[in-house]
């Protein structure tokens, strides 16, 4: 097996393509990196939004693991929908101003960059419009343990749109990079069923040893990276030393095979 590569595509190298996108999902490339390619302001007005915000942070505890967030995720309210779509707006007050709306910004950028047609927010037939992302914090000490994100497992008989995808991606804004630590740490290993034997209820995440043996990458944001992965894979944050990393995220999907017209949400 050919080790596993970040594709890392500064403001002067060519933008990656469709290609790349569909490499992330046969998992014949780890991760594509977008480096120096948001405007400064826009990543200013997002810097300065979650230092004003940062105390009405979410605190949601594990016995292993608290996520500290801004904004909901739908991961989090699959037994109530509902909730998730009363509280879908909340994170749109981090991002008042249309011309400095950094998860518009981040959307557009991969649209260039990764040839889609387009790239939504999702919406329900009956109107709902899901969250357009999720800011997450990593204080000093805090980590995140091993996981992978899997909607069309997760949301199964739901209903929900996004349950039907059929392929998922992960984007994430480095916001603010930590001082030490803070790595992401990915794992040539997608999920399987038997997986679940690893899993104990109510924790987040698995146990180390569904990696066990299984080709990784390891990656350290900078301050303004874009990067882009496929979800489906185990993945992990490693402790952050110092100051607190600070990220904007949101999964991207398709109801087809084909890979032009993807939705979002978070």
């Amino acid at each position: 097996m050919t080790p596993w590569a970040a594709l890392i595509a500064g403001p002067d190298d060519a933008l990656p393509g469709r290609d790349a996108l569909a490499s992330l999902r046969a998992g014949t490339l780890g991760l594509v990196v977008l480096r120096d390619r948001l405007r400064p302001a826009t990543l200013a007005a997002g810097q300065s939004a979650v230092a004003a915000w940062r105390a009405a942070a979410d605190d949601n505890r594990y016995p292993n693991a608290t996520l500290t967030t801004l904004g909901p995720y739908l991961a989090r309210h699959l037994q109530d929908p509902a909730e998730y779509f009363r509280r879908t707006g909340e994170a749109d007050g981090l991002f008042p101003n249309p011309r400095h709306d950094l998860r518009r910004e981040a959307r557009d950028l991969l649209r260039r960059a990764l040839g889609l047609r387009s790239l939504a927010v999702a919406v329900e037939p009956d109107g709902r419009r899901y969250a357009a992302g999720v800011v997450r914090l990593h204080a000093d000490g805090v980590s995140t343990p091993v996981h992978n994100d899997h909607i069309a497992r997760d949301a199964a008989g739901t209903g929900l749109l996004v349950a039907k995808v059929r392929s998922q991606f992960s984007c994430v804004v480095c916001l603010e990079e930590c001082t030490r630590g803070g790595e992401l740490l990915l794992y040539r290993r997608p999920w399987q069923p038997d997986d679940e034997r690893f899993k104990s209820a109510g924790w987040l995440g698995y146990d180390e040893g569904v990696v066990a043996g299984a080709p990784s990458l390891t990656f350290k944001p900078q301050t303004g990276d874009v990067y882009v992965m496929n979800p489906t894979n185990y993945h992990a944050i490693a402790a952050v030393g110092g100051a607190e990393r600070r990220t904007l995220g949101f999964f991207f999907g398709h109801l087809s095979d084909d890979l032009a017209d993807p939705v979002a949400w978070s």
